[in-house]
């Protein structure tokens, strides 16, 4: 897919980047709902990937074409999303929020676009723009009041390796998911196997035991009202996976892995919103005032944008890397 210009990128690339975002920030509400029915962490995990994984087998299949020599060909790049972008990110934050707060969880963990600019920075031995620094600071301040961390919370040292954890995930997740290359996978086909890939990965580690895999078939309570444990199950396959990694990966690739990974931090502005229309939890005046500053941190990497090159960032360069594969 080829754009003349960045207004043509963002055109396109914005819009399925901020419906990434939405569908990801379902996830809280309906994964909340799922650890009060009785559900473990690795459980709700494996059934939000596994679900995703039915629904987009077909489509990527079909995106393949019969060009199965290319899924040979980057099985190294497969593995990489499934184990980092998929099961990696999901089970280390889940872990986190079992030993820290969710806002100081989430903090860490949205520190990937800040780890995506020193990236840059290292790989290219250019410092970001002045605007692009101010963007980063602008967005991570305003992420911090959205999440309210500043509340005197007492950090766990084993919580916090977790969340870091998943914050690496995260951005190697940006990474692969903005790499492209004549004999890449199409961005469907690439969710779809990565998806699979993710639900190996969490199988075996159910099997193994070492994390507690607890179900129940419990309703459990939804917008104040108990649903069959059906509907966050749903939410979380279709909106919070399927679509959620779909529409991701795309845009990714449109907009390049610095500049999605920017905008996907609205997605914490709409974890809040879902859990307020289905927990019930009121965002306060601070998270409003954090939400404007996450917004104008994204309005000056975009313009940052038009001064330099994208093509040259980090996702490009893992991409030649991965040809050999």
């Amino acid at each position: 897919m080829q754009f003349n210009s960045l207004h043509d990128r963002a055109r396109l690339g914005l819009p399925l980047a901020i419906v990434s975002a939405a569908a990801f920030g379902t996830s809280g509400a309906f994964a909340k709902a799922l650890f009060t029915g009785g559900w473990s962490p690795l459980a709700a995990v494996t059934a939000r990937i596994g679900i995703a994984a039915i629904v987009l087998a077909i489509p990527a299949m079909i995106a393949m074409n019969g060009r199965w020599h290319l899924l040979r060909r980057n099985t190294g790049t497969v593995a990489l999303y499934g184990l980092a972008g998929v099961a990696g990110i999901q089970l280390l934050y889940f872990l986190a929020i079992e030993r820290l707060s969710v806002g100081v969880a989430l903090m860490l963990e949205y520190l990937s676009p800040v780890l995506l600019v020193l990236l840059a920075w290292a790989t290219s031995k250019r410092a970001p723009s002045a605007m692009t620094a101010a963007g980063t600071v602008t967005a991570m301040i305003g992420l911090a009041l959205v999440l309210e961390i500043f509340g005197g919370v007492q950090l766990d040292l084993l919580g916090v390796i977790f969340a870091l954890g998943a914050s690496v995930c995260s951005a190697t997740y940006f990474l692969v998911a903005a790499s492209t290359r004549e004999d890449g996978l199409p961005p469907m086909a690439l969710t779809g196997f990565g998806l699979l890939a993710g639900l190996a990965s969490l199988v075996v580690v159910a099997l193994t035991g070492v994390i507690p895999f607890e179900v129940s078939a419990d309703d459990v309570v939804l917008m104040d009202s108990s649903v069959s444990i059906v509907v966050p199950l749903i939410g979380l396959g279709l909106v919070a996976a399927a679509l959620a990694y779909s529409t991701g990966l795309i845009s990714a690739r449109i907009l390049g892995s610095r500049v999605a990974s920017f905008v996907a931090l609205a997605e914490v502005l709409f974890a809040v919103l879902f859990a307020w229309i289905a927990l019930g939890e009121i965002p306060r005046a601070v998270q409003l005032l954090g939400g404007v500053l996450i917004v104008s941190g994204v309005i000056l990497v975009r313009l940052a944008e038009r001064d330099e090159d994208e093509p040259n960032t980090p996702a490009m360069t893992l991409g030649r890397e991965h040809e050999a594969v």
